[in-house]
């Protein structure tokens, strides 16, 4: 590709023309496979891995009871069975936590795709773990690695929505942005399926069930290296990745809105957590995201898709049918998102924000009442797929609502709540069940209420928002002015200066 000759014709105004506006809207080759290979290395093992040890749960534990049985040549009292594997289960979301601490390191220091390449090391390494974790006859293998594989999904799950959303021209921002969330209902279906009796969750398919993890990553370390970094992330050196990624050489107003959001953090510089958390300009879209993504993992979705076998079983389901419906729950989770794709763009995120959090409200209390009156169908799949309509949202809000400098700050805050919040519930539902019943999913729908209100009230609509135009939308509410370090210049009145010219030339 050849070079773009700023400083011969340097750029003074947005291109409005029709041609340039159809071209706009295209989706490439390149842009569409980036997303696929980095929604199916990453989201889908994170899907995967939520719902893996759900299906061949009654193995994993007799697994554990007879190790623990040839050990110590006593049975294993039901307390520590239930605590053991409440670890095995909890240990994913906490692992997770800690890979959300590691984010704004790792990003700023190998960038996007750099960080989702060596995040592959998380994956690898722990599926080899639990494919040999009967062989080794330890279930504390299978514990750690839940842990470390939980790291990778931390990562992903923040790495991947950051990568994509600054790949994504803003009209397709939001669409993919949603399609990490569909790989993760994919793997959580393929995980589903393959827990079948008659497939891999049985007594002799389950620890390569645990071990088909390391797939999708190995496919992503191969191929993902030969697709583009972020180009908002190079900045200086993104004037030939945004042709590759657009498929035409009019990137001048995608790079002008770049150059703009640059020289408006200049000022602000490059912003660690804790720079972040006193930002006055940040303060309404830091407590956004933390009561989202909190709201997102108290809602009760993932009580179900942990312990969906103990669940149906409590509402009267017979044993023998729980594998199917499980799938079959599965199967609208992954329909609603596909839905979600197609409709974030023309129905805009507060709307999905607001019925998400509504409706999955309502139907935690509808779980409630079926839970008492042994109905199981209904409430149970409404739960799952209203929740699949508010699971992605957050972290397509949390890319549009921060500027560069504080992005990875900014999803590393999100993602340590949503991780901490996930762990809460994945160590403390079964005991939760054991001591309030059915009324435990009433704790999600006041949950889910609060959420909504504070949705109501504060957060804004950022369908087809420039980053800086988001910023804008809550400085009032921050009560600070957006400054654009050389002057207050419209964005069709900012111009290069010859420093930047010289930059904007990459090879």
């Amino acid at each position: 590709a050849g070079s773009l000759k700023r400083a011969e014709n340097p750029i003074t105004s947005l291109k409005t023309s029709k041609d340039t506006q159809r071209i706009y809207f295209r989706l490439t080759v390149v842009l569409v496979l980036a997303t696929l290979i980095a929604a199916f290395g990453s989201s889908f093992q994170y899907g995967y891995n939520v719902s893996v040890v759900n299906s061949p749960s009654q193995f994993m534990q007799q697994f554990y009871n007879t190790t623990y049985m040839e050990r110590y040549h006593s049975p294993m009292e039901e307390n520590v069975l239930t605590l053991l594997w409440s670890l095995s289960v909890s240990m994913f979301p906490l692992g997770g936590f800690f890979g959300s601490l590691m984010v704004a390191p790792l990003v700023n220091k190998f960038g996007r795709k750099g960080t989702l390449l060596f995040n592959n090391i998380f994956s690898i390494v722990p599926a080899i773990m639990m494919g040999v974790s009967e062989i080794a006859k330890s279930y504390e293998i299978i514990i750690v690695a839940r842990f470390i594989v939980g790291i990778c999904a931390g990562l992903s799950s923040n790495v991947v929505p950051m990568y994509l959303g600054e790949i994504a021209p803003k009209n397709l921002r939001g669409a993919l942005g949603i399609v990490p969330q569909l790989f993760i209902t994919v793997g959580i279906l393929c995980a589903q399926v393959l827990g079948i009796r008659n497939i891999l969750g049985n007594s002799t398919g389950w620890t390569l069930m645990l071990g088909l993890t390391g797939i999708p990553a190995a496919i992503q370390l191969l191929l993902l290296p030969f697709f583009p970094e972020s180009p908002r992330y190079m900045l200086i050196q993104n004037g030939d990745e945004k042709k590759r990624l657009r498929g035409w050489d009019d990137v001048d107003s995608e790079l002008l809105e770049m150059r703009q959001e640059d020289q408006s953090e200049k000022v602000e510089g490059h912003l660690s957590v804790f720079s972040l958390l006193s930002q006055r300009s940040l303060r309404w879209q830091l407590i956004s995201i933390v009561v989202m993504n909190m709201g997102q993992q108290l809602s009760g979705v993932n009580a179900i898709y942990y312990y969906a076998d103990s669940i149906y079983g409590s509402a009267g389901v017979r044993e023998s049918d729980i594998q199917y419906v499980t799938v079959g729950t599965g199967a609208v989770n992954v329909f609603m998102t596909i839905t979600a794709v197609f409709i974030v763009e023309a129905s805009g995120r507060r709307l999905l924000l607001l019925c998400g959090f509504g409706i999955c409200c309502g139907a935690c209390v509808l779980l409630t009442v079926a839970l008492n009156l042994q109905v199981w169908y209904r409430p149970v799949s409404t739960t799952n797929a209203c929740n699949l309509s508010l699971c992605p949202i957050p972290y397509v809000v949390a890319t549009e609502m921060f500027r560069q400098t504080a992005r990875p700050a900014a999803f590393m805050v999100a993602g340590s709540v949503h991780w901490l919040s996930n762990f809460i519930v994945g160590l403390v539902f079964p005991f939760l069940e054991r001591g309030l019943g059915p009324y435990s999913f009433i704790i999600f729908a006041v949950i889910c209420l609060v959420t909504l209100i504070y949705i109501w009230l504060v957060v804004p609509e950022t369908k087809k928002k420039t980053f800086l135009e988001v910023f804008q939308m809550f400085a009032k509410r921050n009560k600070v002015e957006l400054n654009l370090g050389d002057g207050d210049l419209p964005l069709k009145e900012l111009k290069e200066s010859p420093q930047d010219a010289q930059k904007a030339t990459p090879f």
